[in-house]
């Protein structure tokens, strides 16, 4: 199994991002499902996971700790806060980004015990809170590394000039953030900033939400609560530009003897050895396909097709809503 570096940390070259087994994607599957998977995935020989407080409000990592807390030696353990669900005054529970030192050591201390875990290896700040200094809620999580509750920080969705700040406060390990053919901000100034830095970089949703899967056809029947209803590319009217990527996307696949999915992995795994991506799955079947990404070639000219293929330029609409974007640190391209 091929492997890279993770600050101290040996990994495999794709993790598994454990999000939508509890949150984002609609309905989550069964339990036994979702346990089938996490013990697949290890069997499968991924040895990084990843989880955060936000995901199912807790009950991702509750998950992640019943099932893995057995095999805690054999794994490299990623979680995030500073973003969790808040219980409001009115009993509704609500996404809240609170950066604040308390809240962010108050976070931890909950992830340790939902994971069954007395330390964190990678303990992200989900967000940057804008309203609180990223010096202040790097300062709090570096005391968690002094006390041992976690072992090596990192961020999550900043730009080169947050993570620089947050690195002169504490060493920063690793920098996650959405990255694939059709998201491309990193390239605009994380990455170089991360390579200069020695941090290592975590692409999150490496097959764009799906749709690199060409598993994505008819976004009108999408579930109620999945978050790309609120997403520009998935409108209807974007959504159908896009396809018309697909095509000449799926020919390229074909000529380079892989499925759609791995082909965007292999993509990202291409880009540097210091790259890491996440991809999440419900399915066996797409994480065994997933991790065949790990054995496809692409030479020089397929890659030079692909970028030209798909990319900011040719990809309609922002991957996030207003809000998020605002929400958000990442340098962004202007939008078409």
């Amino acid at each position: 199994m091929s492997t890279r570096k993770l600050g101290p940390f040996d990994v495999t070259a794709l993790g598994l991002g454990c999000m939508n087994l509890s949150h984002a994607y609609g309905a989550p599957p069964p339990v036994e499902q979702a346990e089938r998977l996490l013990l697949a995935a290890l069997d499968a020989g991924v040895t990084l996971f990843d989880t955060a407080a936000l995901y199912g409000f807790g009950a991702n990592e509750t998950l992640v700790g019943r099932v893995l807390q057995p095999h805690r030696q054999r794994i490299t353990l990623a979680s995030k806060g500073g973003m969790a669900g808040v219980t409001g005054d009115d009993g509704v529970v609500r996404r809240v980004i609170d950066g604040r030192p308390e809240s962010v050591i108050r976070n931890c201390e909950d992830s340790l015990r939902r994971l069954r875990t007395d330390v964190i290896d990678l303990y992200y700040l989900h967000r940057w809170d804008k309203k609180v200094p990223i010096e202040d809620s790097v300062g709090a999580m570096s005391r968690l590394v002094e006390q041992g509750k976690v072992r090596t920080l990192g961020l999550s969705e900043v730009s080169a000039v947050t993570l620089r700040k947050a690195h002169a406060v504490h060493p920063i390990t690793a920098v996650q953030t959405e990255y694939s053919l059709w998201t491309r901000n990193p390239e605009i100034a994380v990455l170089a900033a991360c390579r200069e830095l020695g941090v290592t970089f975590v692409p999150f949703s490496p097959v764009a939400r799906g749709f690199l899967c060409d598993a994505v056809h008819d976004v009108t029947a999408f579930d109620a609560k999945d978050i790309r209803r609120g997403m520009p590319r998935f409108d209807p009217t974007n959504h159908a530009r896009n396809l018309a990527l697909l095509p000449g996307y799926k020919a390229i696949a074909q000529e380079a003897g892989c499925t759609p999915a791995q082909l965007a992995l292999a993509w990202l795994l291409h880009q540097g050895t210091d790259l890491i991506p996440i991809p999440g799955t419900t399915s066996e079947a797409h994480l065994h396909e997933n991790m065949g990404a790990l054995d496809v070639r692409l030479d020089a000219a397929l890659l030079a097709r692909l970028d030209a293929h798909i990319n900011q330029r040719t990809v309609a609409g922002h991957r996030y809503g207003a809000q998020a974007r605002v929400e958000v640190d990442t340098e962004e391209f202007a939008e078409a």
